[in-house]
């Protein structure tokens, strides 16, 4: 009996290695199909931009010609025209959808690789310390994950998703109104524009939300910079960075964990605290890197992170601590209603 109940850990890590390792097939299959599309979308592209070329000569010709051709040709060419360009910037940001959702995966898959190598490794454990990892870090690990996925989902669903919804929707009303009223399809076509640059605006936001890409090229100082000056830009807080220490590049996910905290953290102070002043403060130095966050908002009572609230600024919070404690940092929050708060956190610069 003791042997099948030691045995029982070893078997969770294994299954749960199998079914990361089932999943990450799964995803390079997905990624397959995304670079597939990809290809296929690109020669379509190459073929409608052809084709708005061959178009555009057109009507350059018909503009040099208006006295002399038909009028039905040249109705017929600028609806051709219109539909060339229309179907070209369709397909175009669809090549941009597919490049956007191929990196996803790709970092997904980079996520479950790196997972399945850890699990590999606890292979050699002692049955305790077996046990110890499949009740608490494969239980961390997928509750992160449907963490992520929920809001990768309610970011889509609320922005972009949205955006590209009435941007369908205007543009049926704007092909309406072209035979109706071209003083009211020219004024939709307007907002059309704008609706697109708006939802544009939404999707860089986002990937940059999902993973900053300078955050892999210029390292966290630059990206953290990045980051208030967009915070600063959209909610009007007023927010100064002060770095000291040595500026250096640190362990991948060791920047990632901080820049994450740090956007967090913020992400509290603008949605909760109704702050107008937040001050940071990253000092690096050889073994930890201490990171403070203060805010002159309405604050709060800090036993809200051991709440059982999964929402707020207590939830937030809450998560936050977790991801720092999982590789040996701390974290002390400082607050009292209606006094602002204070938000500290170390984390090992090796380990």
């Amino acid at each position: 009996m003791a042997e099948t109940e030691g045995s029982k850990p070893t078997n969770a890590i294994e299954d749960f290695i199998a079914t990361t390792k089932q999943e990450l097939e799964k995803v390079h299959s997905q990624i397959d199909e995304i670079n597939l599309l990809i290809e296929q979308s690109q020669g379509e592209v190459e073929k409608l931009v052809e084709r708005n070329a061959s178009i555009t000569a057109e009507v350059h010709f018909l503009q040099s010609n208006f006295d002399t051709v038909p009028r039905d040709d040249i109705r017929s060419t600028y609806e051709a025209a219109q539909d060339a360009q229309q179907r070209l910037f369709t397909m175009r940001g669809q090549v941009e959808k597919l490049a956007s959702d191929k990196k996803i995966l790709e970092r997904f898959a980079e996520f479950l690789n790196r997972t399945a190598s850890i699990f590999d490794s606890t292979q050699g454990l002692t049955t305790s310390s077996a046990a110890i990892a499949s009740d608490s870090v494969i239980e961390q690990i997928i509750a992160a994950q449907e963490e992520e996925r929920r809001m990768i989902t309610r970011q889509i669903h609320d922005g972009p998703a949205q955006g590209l919804s009435n941007f369908i929707l205007q543009a049926e009303i704007a092909l309406r109104l072209l035979d109706i009223d071209q003083d009211k399809a020219r004024q939709e076509i307007a907002n059309l524009q704008q609706t697109a640059g708006a939802t544009f605006s939404q999707l860089r936001d986002f990937i940059f939300d999902l993973r900053p890409m300078m955050l892999d090229d210029l390292g966290l100082i630059p990206t953290i910079r990045r980051y208030v000056d967009a915070i600063q830009e959209k909610s009007g807080m007023s927010i100064s960075l002060v770095v000291t220490g040595s500026e250096r590049r640190l362990d991948s996910h060791r920047e990632v964990l901080i820049f994450r905290a740090v956007q967090d953290a913020l992400a509290n102070v603008r949605d909760f605290a109704q702050a107008t002043q937040t001050k940071i403060t990253v000092d690096i130095g050889e073994r930890l890197v201490r990171t403070t966050i203060e805010d002159n908002g309405s604050g709060f009572d800090p036993q809200t992170i051991n709440s059982n609230e999964d929402i707020g600024q207590g939830g937030g919070l809450r998560k936050l601590r977790d991801r720092i404690n999982m590789v040996g940092g701390t974290i002390d929050v400082q607050s009292n209603p209606g006094q602002g708060s204070r938000v500290i956190f170390a984390i090992p610069t090796t380990g």
